[in-house]
């Protein structure tokens, strides 16, 4: 089964989920969209499966989303799919890709809506939150 997740590693909630994944039995195809951002047809192609927005995928936080305006309405969807090739660290992540479909994994639970097992067994985040307890249950 494939599984692929763009990922950055200097983000918690995508190591978070890329852990969820693993912990599954799966072992993704990692692509770091900031090394090897994906082809406008691509990014377009996951925008629809995820049944979103270019608008809604943006990420805001530690980018130049303010200095660029992308807040402002008058930017079309092709403008901010070409502002998201151009600056890739304002696609908002992980991404995640399997069989079962295509979720933007925040928070990072997201992800055990389309993992082929989600039954991890117990997890933490790597900031101490329990996901799932040891006794099975989701907490989160």
């Amino acid at each position: 089964m494939t599984i692929t997740i763009y990922h950055n590693p200097d983000c918690g909630t995508s190591r978070n989920t890329l852990a969820m994944i693993r912990q599954s039995g799966e072992e993704p195809e990692i692509i770091e969209y900031l090394k090897n951002p994906p082809s406008r047809e691509k990014l377009g192609e996951l925008i629809g499966q995820m049944g979103m927005t270019p608008r809604k995928l943006l990420r805001e936080n530690g980018t130049p989303y303010a200095e660029l305006d992308l807040g402002n309405p008058k930017w079309t969807d092709d403008q901010l799919i070409d502002f998201m090739l151009e600056h890739p660290i304002l696609i908002n992540r992980p991404i995640v890709v399997t069989p079962l479909g295509v979720v933007l994994a925040r928070p990072s639970e997201a992800v055990f809506s389309i993992l082929p097992n989600p039954d991890i067994g117990p997890f933490t985040k790597e900031d101490g939150d329990v996901v799932i307890d040891t006794q099975g249950r989701r907490v989160a």
